[in-house]
């Protein structure tokens, strides 16, 4: 168990990023300036050429690809939608977003559409 010093020093979140994605890389700038989030808030960790260190954290290189994950402070990894209702709930002016992503009926719906355009995103840069 980490030390009270050691977990002061971890940011609450680690967003695993695809950062040879432009939509990823825009999402990003777009997530820090509504949050105003500083580096030591959120870490941002870029998966290209990261395979073994994903493995080494639990997440599937491939999976980490396909879906958005996140770290919470806990050490806690979440992924697809669940990873953004954690990092939009972190920002007042997302949080009725997060919300709304939660819903029973409108997730299964935003899962669908999320796939989709992962998945034509990666066909689209030779990955699938």
């Amino acid at each position: 168990m980490p030390d009270k010093a050691e977990h002061q020093n971890t940011p609450p979140l680690t967003v695993y990023y695809d950062g040879a994605c432009p939509k990823c890389i825009r999402d990003r700038a777009t997530y820090q300036k509504l949050s105003g989030a500083t580096d030591e808030q959120v870490c941002w960790f870029d998966i290209t050429g990261q395979e073994n260190r994903l493995s080494d954290l639990g997440i599937d290189p491939q999976k980490a690809l396909s879906e958005l994950h996140v770290r919470d402070a806990d050490g806690r990894i979440v992924s697809e939608l669940e990873a953004y209702i954690l990092l939009m709930d972190k920002v007042p002016k997302l949080k009725p977003l997060a919300w709304l992503i939660g819903l029973p009926l409108i997730r299964p719906l935003l899962a669908k559409l999320y796939h989709w355009q992962v998945n034509h995103r990666l066909r689209a840069r030779g990955l699938r």
